[in-house]
């Protein structure tokens, strides 16, 4: 009896035994898993220039399966690639003083059931419902990528009540959300196009591919001839594919760019290379300028050498038509880059393309760009080529006979940069346009643009929203768009800002 007592005894000593050292190893490998987790959220100084950035970004998400710490790794990667110090963590570590401390601030957030916030960022919501910190967030610039499931009634919720409570905090966007449905690959370009913005890096690979349609350049027109500023162009595009692609006045043109042929034709000629097939594919990757990157790439056959080439990013361009006017119209002022060439993208299309050539370009939906529901009052304010994404609407508008429609729109002198006058004015003749303010900054000794004729003219701006007008901005997200924001906050107030922005009546358009 005793022998089987003491037998039983060692055995459940043993179990206890094996129980701790299970439990031990499972601790261990957690606070292992743990600092691996922790370095993948750490910034890396490697990647980090201290001199190119003002201060760390945070880029933080609120995950329920994953995907949103995999796209909050990518953007930190992203960022980095700019130049710029980043630190990542999950949305329940995100601290008030980390908020306080911080000029910019990236969050992507997924939502859960009907409308919660992912079980890891619970607490942070519940923070968020009793107003956590009532401190002004003004010094902060911010933006969501807010995931979601479009079946579900209450579509990328926990996204849009993230960007809610920052706006009541003072917090400034630095772009409208992106909603992403079902992890949709064109938003999350998007979103990585806002990234490239943002950080100056623009030639990084996409993280998926367009799936492209094919088109023809079928017309390019110079708009600004004499201009002081860069040119810019009018294009029109016609679909090879049947059926046509539809789109809304909002939506976004995809491009594929290309390299010009000249550039193909030295980089082959460097590298002793040949063949048109070869040509070909070189033509839609990014090929290097260094001696030292080419010389790399030397005696390597062409399957290996394309394998080390990244292909061309897209790029992004507010639809200036409607699929009833026969043709897909773009603005596009060509840019350049830093040591002189032509932009990626504005190069292809502005220089490289010919008349009638074959284009790769897929319409992207850009639903928080649409029009009201309803002949509600249009406030559209734009600079440049920003005029793109305001003419459709502006057609739109006219064709719908909804005529309370006002236009402020800036460029450099009306002599050489009136984009589409004779089409405004008509607008304007025949009561499509109620309204029409022109900012030409350099018709004057002062400088005067978009934000200064919006304060100009505060009563009227006033009244029009007291009778439930939208305010539209498109064109440049550097000093236009925050312009106006800071001139309408000042002429509404901030209060009414937020709430307009809440209920979908001001919508930005900006890069």
């Amino acid at each position: 009896m005793a022998d089987s007592m003491q037998g039983r005894w060692l055995l459940a000593a043993l179990i206890a035994l094996a129980y701790l050292v299970f439990c031990t190893v499972t601790v261990l490998k957690y606070r292992r898993a743990q600092r691996e987790q922790e370095k993948l959220w750490a910034a890396d100084a490697s990647h980090t220039d201290p001199c190119a950035a003002d201060g760390t970004v945070l880029v933080v998400f609120a995950s329920q399966t994953g995907f949103a710490e995999q796209l909050a790794l990518q953007s930190a990667q992203s960022l980095r690639k700019g130049g710029m110090a980043v630190r990542v963590l999950p949305l329940g570590r995100l601290t008030e003083q980390d908020l306080q401390a911080a000029r910019q601030a990236l969050f992507i957030a997924s939502t859960t059931g009907e409308g919660d916030a992912p079980d890891g960022a619970a607490g942070f919501a519940r923070r968020m419902a009793d107003a956590m910190g009532d401190a002004s967030l003004a010094g902060l610039q911010f933006g969501v990528l807010a995931l979601g499931d479009r079946s579900y009634a209450r579509y990328c919720a926990f996204g849009h009540a993230l960007a809610a409570w920052l706006r009541r905090r003072r917090a400034q966007p630095l772009f409208d959300t992106v909603e992403v449905d079902n992890g949709e690959e064109g938003a999350l370009r998007h979103w990585q196009h806002q990234l490239g913005v943002l950080s100056g890096h623009t030639d990084d690979a996409d993280w998926s591919a367009p799936s492209y349609g094919r088109w023809r350049l079928a017309q390019r027109r110079l708009l600004n001839p004499g201009s002081a500023g860069g040119p810019a162009f009018h294009l029109s595009l016609t679909p090879l594919d049947l059926p046509a692609p539809q789109w809304q006045a909002g939506d976004i043109a995809e491009i594929g760019p290309r390299n010009g042929d000249e550039e193909v034709h030295r980089f082959m000629q460097t590298l002793s290379l040949a063949g048109e097939p070869l040509a070909r594919e070189l033509a839609s990757r990014m090929l290097p300028q260094e001696a030292a990157a080419i010389d790399a790439l030397r005696g390597l056959a062409p399957a290996q050498m394309l394998a080390q080439l990244p292909p061309l990013p897209h790029r992004e361009y507010s639809i200036a038509s409607l699929p009833q006017d026969g043709t897909l119209d773009l603005l596009v002022r060509r840019m350049a880059q830093a040591d002189g060439r032509p932009g990626i993208g504005s190069g292809w299309l502005t220089l490289h393309a010919r008349e009638g050539q074959e284009l790769a370009l897929r319409v992207r939906s850009n639903s928080g760009f649409h029009a009201p529901p309803d002949a509600s009052p249009l406030i559209l304010v734009g600079n440049g080529t920003g005029l793109a994404g305001l003419r459709a609407h502006l057609r739109a508008r006219a064709a719908a006979g909804h005529r309370r429609n006002w236009l402020v729109f800036g460029e450099r002198s009306r002599a050489t940069d009136f984009f589409h006058r004779d089409e405004i004015e008509a607008w304007q003749a025949q009561g499509m346009l109620e309204r029409l303010d022109l900012a030409f900054s350099r018709d004057q000794a002062g400088r005067v643009y978009v934000q200064d004729r919006l304060r100009q003219s505060a009563d009227a701006l006033r009244q029009w929203v007291g009778q439930g007008a939208y305010i539209y901005v498109c064109g440049s997200l550097q000093g236009m768009a925050a312009g106006v924001a800071a001139a309408l906050q000042d002429i509404l107030g901030a209060e009414a800002l937020i709430a307009l922005a809440e209920q979908g009546r001001y919508r930005r358009d900006v890069y």
